[in-house]
């Protein structure tokens, strides 16, 4: 782990907090493959492992220097940073563009992924006799997650608990999308939409000197719902750090091929070509009914068009841009020795 950082390698870790940051907020991506890509995946976990009790007993007894370090704080901090920043500026970008160019953005994605795959596998090298099935594993658990049927919003604080603990998979493990998942449970419109919306909104009347939101219940129960989503999601953050770096120190090759064969699976998930499939809801404590993607049907471009053609653009832009990070990632490599 570094302790020290010049300022473009602060930088860019904020960037990739923020990359990773927008990557859990679309369903079907996972922001682990950004950390896992741009090479910073095994500094992530064994941070988080780190919040132990050790660090909680330096914590306790006002050694917050220590803890601090010993956490790696100043490689934690910055991605959290980078992240806080995504859902309040890049992630609403996301938003637009999923509303008025979603296929194009898919493409992107794709492309993300496959060029993920390539560097993984280039880097890692599990396609030996003895990982295949681990590979196969990974790609049967992967397509199996497309078929789910997603459930029902709840709002129960116990069940948004359970969401934050689920939601929060997708940081630490590579291929599986907490959003994905967020959005089987129900909770996807609730949890990453209506009550970062809420927070957004609060934070801005408070900046401009309005306090009403005191008096607003379904926004002060928003609130609440994000709170404890954002409890939960540190619970899992922490929990599966240590289980993840438990397994990693142990059976690290066969770790990857399984990942990598997840991600290989989720690409069903991302595939550009689909159709949204609509549900009429009423969302929790909102006023407008509207519809809400319940899932997608696939299906396989007929024609070389204007629009296909740009898609395919897209896929490749997807590519290159996994390709720039992992030059910049050896570059970072080589220069720290």
């Amino acid at each position: 782990m570094q302790s020290h950082r010049s300022l473009s390698d602060k930088i860019w870790l904020i960037l990739k907090g923020i990359a990773m940051g927008a990557a859990n907020k679309v369903p079907g991506v996972s922001g682990g493959v950004v950390a896992f890509v741009a090479g910073f995946y095994e500094e992530f976990i064994y941070s988080l492992q780190k919040v132990n009790k050790n660090a909680w007993r330096l914590l306790i007894n006002g050694r917050w220097k220590s803890f601090y370090l010993y956490i790696n704080g100043p490689f934690l901090s910055l991605l959290i940073f980078g992240m806080v920043i995504s859902y309040f500026s890049v992630s609403k970008i996301l938003d637009y563009l999923l509303v008025h160019y979603e296929l194009q953005v898919w493409g992107c994605f794709f492309g993300m992924i496959i060029g993920s795959v390539y560097s993984l596998s280039k880097e890692h090298t599990p396609f030996k006799k003895d990982y295949i099935i681990y590979i196969l594993i990974g790609i049967i658990a992967g397509v199996s997650l497309g078929f789910i049927t997603p459930t029902k919003e709840n709002s129960n604080l116990l069940f948004v608990f359970f969401c934050g603990i689920i939601g929060v998979s997708g940081m630490t493990l590579p291929g599986l999308s907490g959003s994905f998942l967020i959005m089987l449970l129900g909770n996807y419109v609730l949890l990453l939409v209506d009550s970062v919306n809420a927070l957004y909104d609060t934070i801005t009347e408070v900046l401009m000197g309005d306090f009403s939101f005191w008096t607003n219940e379904p926004r002060l129960q928003l609130l609440q719902v994000l709170i404890v989503f954002t409890l939960g999601s540190l619970v899992g953050l922490v929990s599966l750090s240590h289980l993840l770096a438990y397994i990693l120190k142990r059976h690290k090759k066969a770790t990857f091929a399984i990942i990598i064969g997840f991600i290989i699976g989720s690409l069903r998930v991302v595939w550009p070509w689909k159709k949204p499939i609509l549900q009429l809801e009423s969302p929790h404590m909102l006023e407008e009914e509207y519809y809400h993607i319940i899932g997608y049907k696939h299906y396989f471009p007929k024609e070389i068009s204007l629009d296909n053609s740009i898609i395919i653009g897209m896929i490749l832009l997807g590519i290159g841009i996994v390709v720039v990070l992992e030059n910049y990632g050896n570059y970072i490599k080589n220069k720290n020795g």
